[in-house]
C-alpha cells in the first residue's frame, strides 16, 4: 500500500471516527426536517389583523377598500380627524387614510395622506394607491361622459403562448425552474467547499501545534501529506452527504406515510371543473415535460466533475492557509480573497446567468476557474457547447495543478513555522524557495 494510500485511510477514518461528525451526520437531517415542519407551521399561522382607520370626507372611497387577511379598514369618517390621530399615537389604529374634502375628485391625485407611527410596507402602499387611482379613473370616465362598460369591455388580457423554434410548446417560467436546478447544483459545492476545506485547515493547524507534524513528515513529502489530507477529507464529506439523502429520503417517505401526504399525486385524476383546470393541468404536464427534457444526466456527471474540480482547487489553498498559521485565528486574512470569488460566482449565477446565459459576462466567468464551478453548472441547464464546457473543464484542473503545485511550497516551509504570523510578502518569498 502505497504512502499516499495510507494518509488517506488515516485522514478518512480519523475524521469519520471524531464523535462531532458522527453527531452531525445522524442529527442534521432530523433538525432540517424538524425547521421545516417549524417553517411551515409558522407561514400558516395569521398574523395579528391591522386595523386601518378611514376618514373620507368626500364619501367617495372609503366602501370601495376590502378587507383581508393582514388589514382590517374601518369607516372612521363620523369621528373628529383629531380623535382618529390620539388612536393612533396610543397604538389603537395602525395608520389613518384621511382624504379631504374636495369639489374635483380629480385634485386628490396627490391630495390624500396616510398618517402612522410606523412606515408602512411598499406592498400596502401599492394597494391603496391603486385603489384610489382606479376610483379617480372611474370618476374621470363618467364625468366625461364616456360609457363605463363599453370601456371596460374593450380591454384585452393578453395570454402569451411560447413555443420553441422547433415547434415545441414551452411554458413560462421555464427560466427560473432552470436556474433553481443549476443553482441548487452551485450553491452545494460551495458549502461543500467552505465546510469540509475549512476541515482541511483545521486538521493541518491541529497537527502543526502539537508538534505532530515533526514526526510524521520525516517519513512524508509534505506534497503526499498535503493531497492525502484533501482526499480522505473529501471522502468523509462525500460519506456524510451520502448519508444526509438515505436519512433525508427515508424521513420524508415516513412523513408522507404517517401523515398521508402524496407527492406523487396523479394530475389525471384531478376533477376537471372547466377551462381553468385543463388549462392548470396542461401547465403541470408541460412543467413535468420540460423538466424530464432537461439534460438531467449530463448535469449529474458535469456536477461530479465541477465538484471534484473546484474542490481540489480551494481545499488546496486551505492547506496551504492552515500550513502558513499557528492558530484559527490567523486565517481570517486569508480567508477573505479565497470567499470572495465563491461569492462573486453566486450572485453573477443568479443575477446574469438567468437574464443572459450565454452573454458575454455569463460566459467569461463560467470559464475563471476560480468561479466556473458555480456559474458554469448555472449555465448548463439552458444549453452550453460541449466545447465550452470542455474548455471550462481544462482550465479548472489546469490551475488546480498549478495551484497544488504553488501550495505544496507554501505548505512544505509553513509546516514548520512556529510563533509568526506570515505576510503576504513572506509568502511570496516561501514561493521562491
Amino acid at each position: 500500500m502505497s504512502i499516499l494510500t495510507l494518509i488517506i485511510k488515516r485522514e478518512f477514518i480519523a475524521k469519520v471516527r471524531n464523535k462531532s461528525f458522527i453527531v452531525m451526520t445522524f442529527l442534521s437531517p432530523v433538525i432540517f426536517v424538524l425547521l421545516s415542519f417549524l417553517i411551515a407551521y409558522l407561514s400558516t399561522m395569521k398574523a395579528d389583523v391591522k386595523k386601518i382607520a378611514i376618514h373620507d370626507e368626500t364619501g367617495y372611497f372609503v366602501d370601495h377598500f376590502e378587507n383581508t387577511e393582514q388589514y382590517e379598514f374601518q369607516n372612521l369618517s363620523a369621528i373628529d380627524i383629531k380623535i382618529i390621530k390620539d388612536s393612533i399615537s396610543s397604538e389603537a389604529y395602525e395608520g389613518l387614510l384621511y382624504i379631504p374634502k374636495t369639489t374635483n375628485i380629480s385634485d386628490l391625485e396627490k391630495g390624500i395622506q396616510y398618517i402612522s407611527n410606523e412606515s408602512p410596507s411598499i406592498g400596502f402602499i401599492t394597494k391603496i394607491e391603486g385603489v384610489i387611482a382606479n376610483e379617480i379613473t372611474t370618476y374621470n370616465v363618467m364625468k366625461s361622459g364616456m360609457d363605463l362598460k363599453l370601456i371596460e369591455s374593450t380591454k384585452a388580457k393578453v395570454d402569451l403562448t411560447l413555443e420553441k423554434a422547433s415547434g415545441e410548446a414551452t411554458v413560462k417560467g421555464l427560466n427560473e425552474m432552470k436556474i433553481i436546478i443549476g443553482g441548487l447544483f452551485g450553491y452545494l459545492i460551495m458549502m461543500f467547499i467552505i465546510i469540509y476545506g475549512n476541515l482541511v485547515m483545521r486538521s493541518v493547524i491541529e497537527e502543526k501545534t502539537n508538534r505532530i507534524i515533526e514526526i510524521i513528515i520525516s517519513s512524508v513529502k509534505p506534497f503526499q501529506l498535503m493531497m492525502g489530507k484533501i482526499i480522505g477529507t473529501s471522502m468523509a464529506g462525500i460519506l456524510q452527504f451520502s448519508i444526509w439523502a438515505i436519512i433525508g429520503g427515508f424521513l420524508l417517505f415516513v412523513i408522507s406515510a404517517v401523515f398521508g401526504i402524496n407527492a406523487t399525486t396523479n394530475v389525471a385524476n384531478v376533477p376537471l371543473d372547466g377551462v381553468v383546470s385543463e388549462s392548470a393541468i396542461l401547465n403541470a404536464q408541460n412543467y413535468l415535460t420540460e423538466f424530464m427534457n432537461l439534460p438531467i444526466f449530463s448535469m449529474v456527471c458535469y456536477f461530479f466533475l465541477f465538484f471534484i474540480g473546484g474542490y481540489f482547487l480551494y481545499s488546496s489553498l486551505y492547506a496551504a492557509i492552515g500550513a502558513a498559521v499557528d492558530s484559527e485565528t490567523d486565517t481570517q486574512q486569508f480567508l477573505l480573497p479565497i470567499m470572495l470569488p465563491l461569492m462573486l460566482g453566486v450572485y453573477v449565477g443568479f443575477f446574469t446567468v438567468i437574464n443572459n446565459p450565454h452573454g458575454t459576462v455569463a460566459t467569461v466567468f463560467s470559464m475563471i476557474p476560480f468561479t466556473s464551478p458555480i456559474v458554469m453548472l448555472m449555465r448548463i441547464p439552458f444549453g452550453v457547447p460541449w466545447w465550452q464546457i470542455a474548455i471550462s473543464l481544462l482550465i479548472l484542473f489546469g490551475t488546480f495543478f498549478l495551484v497544488v503545485w504553488f501550495a505544496a511550497k507554501v505548505y512544505r516551509i509553513g509546516i514548520l513555522m512556529y510563533g509568526k504570523r506570515p505576510s503576504w510578502k513572506e509568502l511570496y518569498k516561501w514561493l521562491k524557495y
